[in-house]
Formats: structure tokens, sequence, C-alpha cells
């Protein structure tokens, strides 16, 4: 840049040096070079490396960005009967986020990517990348993968944290992995379990109506 050569813009008229930006993946081996931005002529101190700036305070910023949680459902539900399957899913959305880091325009996506499920009985199944579906009502009580069978009556509550992938682009660049994950925990599901008992009986109501069972 000649002009850049020349001093133009400088304060002191003094040379001033042509930067251009690049950046790359650090998990990638050879890192890949790409184009961010650039010439920036720059006068007397060192620049400063905005995207490696931002690259250190990207992991605080997706932790306390509002990521919702999933919402989930259980089959049969609030009741279920002990000894019997209880299918369980969630349905969790990837959210993109716009803010502003040192004057630079940054995206972050939050994608879905694990479940740990808590049945509230002791048993917890997780991280998974298996999320569940909600059943036809012809076939509630098949085994599904999430389904749990209970084995004692009473009063819980099913809980789930779903754990989501972060990646962040600077200025609408390429998608950059965050380190870590985002961890939500969704509302407690309320759930009953009772028990279903079976009687035979062989008097005709008909008949009889003053017999057991009529």
């Amino acid at each position: 840049m000649p002009a850049c050569a020349a001093g133009a813009g400088s304060a002191d008229g003094e040379a001033g040096t042509a930067i251009y930006w690049y950046f790359a993946d650090t998990s990638d081996s050879p890192p890949k070079w790409i184009f961010s931005s650039g010439p920036e002529c720059v006068y007397g101190e060192k620049p400063r490396d905005i995207l490696a700036e931002i690259a250190g305070m990207i992991a605080h910023e997706f932790q306390q960005t509002p990521i919702a949680a999933a919402d989930f459902g259980s089959q049969p539900g609030p009741h279920t009967l002990r000894g019997e399957e209880t299918n369980v899913w969630a349905e969790a959305a990837t959210q993109t986020f716009n803010l502003t880091l040192i004057g630079q325009n940054v995206t972050i996506t939050a994608t879905p990517a694990a479940y740990t499920w808590n049945y509230g009985d002791g048993t917890i199944w997780g991280p998974t990348p298996t999320h569940g579906a909600p059943l036809h009502q012809d076939r509630i009580g098949e085994q599904t993968q999430t389904s749990h069978i209970y084995a004692e009556t009473g009063r819980l509550a099913i809980n789930l944290t779903t754990h989501f992938n972060g990646t962040y682009t600077v200025n609408g660049g390429p998608e950059l992995p965050i380190p870590g994950q985002g961890n939500i925990p969704s509302s407690a599901l309320p759930l009953t379990v009772w028990r279903a008992e079976t009687h035979l009986y062989a008097d005709n109501c008909f008949q009889n109506p003053q017999g057991i069972g009529c």
C-alpha cells in the first residue's frame, strides 16, 4: 500500500504497516489459514489480534447465552403403571444469537448434541444422542430407545439436561468451534406411578347381580 508506506493517515507522518488478517481452526493439522479482512494500515504500536481476543472470550460468552431448554414429555403421563414401559422424548431446537465483541459482529449457534435423562427413580441415562419421539396412541406401552420401566409406585419427577455444541462466526466468516458445551436443564416433569390389579370372577352378573365383581 503506497499510501500507508508514505505515512498517509499517520499523526506524525511516519510510515505505517499494511496488515492483512487471517485466521485458522487450531484443531486442524496443519491449520488451514483463511483470509478475513484487510489491508488495514497500522502505525506505531503493535496491532491487536482481534480474532485471537474473541477466541479467548467466546467460551465464556457461550456459557452466558440464553439457550432455550428442550421441551419433553412422557407417555403415559402424568400417570403411568408400575412394570410397564413409559416412553419419554425431547424436542430441542438449534438456536442462533447475534452479539458484538470488540466492535466485531459475532454470531453464536447452539446445536443440540446429546441428552441426559434422569427418570426420577435413581436411573440416569446419558449423555446420549437419542432424544426419542412420541408414539401414536395405539402404540403407547411399547418399548422404545428412551422408555423406562418403574419398579415401584409413587410420585416422582423426570428431569432432562440437553447438551448443546457451539460454533461462532466473526463478521460473517467461516464457522469455528466453541470449546465446551452448554448444559441446559429443562423444567422437571411430574409423574405418578400406579399399580394395576387384575381379578378374575366366575359369576355371571346377569344371572347373579349380587355376585363378586358385579
